[in-house]
């Protein structure tokens, strides 16, 4: 009897102490067996950033920089995965893509980002190689061959890694089109030195599906490259469909990207980007940055496709290349 009066009395105060300490929350959940405490903001889909620390005050910053809110513990981002579409502006994206507006919504969005040229292939390799080349057509990489490297081929030689994956490619760094996959969305196939092309016949690949191939596969053993591309093809980027296809796509592999061990972890960041506008504004295109440390951010500063390639460079430790060397990174416009 005694036994029991003391098993009672400390199952009572037990209660009591746990009561005390989340009298202010409405429900307490438990989050998935392997994953850490997140906080889902309304309207989010797929994982929310962390939340281990309380939510700090909105700060406003000058509007060169962005205006940011940072959840969670733990460093910057140390690989990225650029997702690229197609051909439209920030404006048409927003309305024909809610999946996508509700991420830029809940992690982070520019508000002045612009390509660089018309049409699609100078947009690509600015991307990667900081410069249009003097490209100025969509024409295959017969008729183009660029010389250097490409910030992919530079991350490699810095014993960095790097990895492109192209959806319905019919086999490594193939330099024709075919079907839906287009070369000219493909700007590794274009940097022609030996080793440039060699470093794409071995890491510029068939993306597979988001239930198996390369991609998949790397981002299930958490092996993600520092630097990385994933090319939809010709009808998931919106280039031949409707957005909203392209968003269903998107839909269909973010969240396998973000139920991987990189980003679960915080090492990688998302990037969703076009590589033009419609030819109906000023080239201002959406650009989105998902992370585990980023939460309604809007980067006002004035961006464009080089600040991307600089961001990518600073990752992979390398020297920025061509016109990103003056650019604002993406990075710093983040805080990431």
């Amino acid at each position: 009897m005694r036994r029991w009066v003391l098993l009672a009395a400390a199952a009572a105060a037990v209660t009591l102490a746990v009561a005390g300490c989340g009298a202010t929350d409405s429900a307490v959940t438990s989050p998935p067996p392997g994953t850490s405490p997140v906080s889902q903001a309304p309207g989010a889909i797929g994982p929310a950033p962390t939340s281990a620390v309380p939510t700090p005050t909105v700060t406003s910053n000058p509007p060169a920089a962005a205006s940011a809110v940072v959840v969670g513990g733990g460093g910057a981002p140390v690989k990225a995965l650029v997702v690229v579409e197609e051909n439209h502006s920030q404006s048409s994206v927003s309305s024909g893509m809610p999946y996508l507006a509700s991420l830029a919504d809940t992690y982070g969005q520019t508000s002045a980002y612009q390509a660089v040229a018309h049409p699609s292939l100078p947009n690509y390799l600015a991307i990667i190689g900081g410069s249009t080349f003097g490209v100025t057509d969509d024409r295959p990489p017969a008729d183009h061959p660029v010389p250097g490297a490409s910030v992919l081929d530079a991350a490699i030689a810095e014993s960095a890694t790097a990895k492109a994956y192209i959806e319905d490619m019919p086999g490594p760094c193939t330099l024709v089109s075919g079907g839906d996959y287009a070369v000219k969305h493909n700007p590794w196939a274009y940097f022609a030195d030996q080793t440039d092309r060699g470093n794409c016949r071995n890491f510029d690949v068939p993306a597979g599906t988001p239930t198996g191939g390369a991609l998949h596969d790397d981002v299930r053993a958490g092996t993600l490259p520092t630097v990385g591309l994933l090319i939809p093809n010709l009808c998931h980027d919106a280039h031949n469909c409707p957005l909203g296809t392209a968003d269903a796509w998107l839909q269909q592999w973010l969240p396998v990207l973000m139920q991987g061990p990189d980003y679960l972890a915080g090492r990688l960041a998302i990037v969703i980007t076009f590589d033009e506008d419609d030819n109906s504004g000023d080239n201002t295109v959406l650009t989105t940055v998902i992370a585990r440390t980023v939460h309604h951010v809007s980067a006002a500063a004035p961006l464009t496709h080089y600040s991307l390639t600089r961001y990518l460079a600073d990752l992979a430790g390398t020297p920025p290349p061509g016109e990103a060397a003056t650019a604002l990174s993406l990075g710093s416009a983040f805080g990431l």
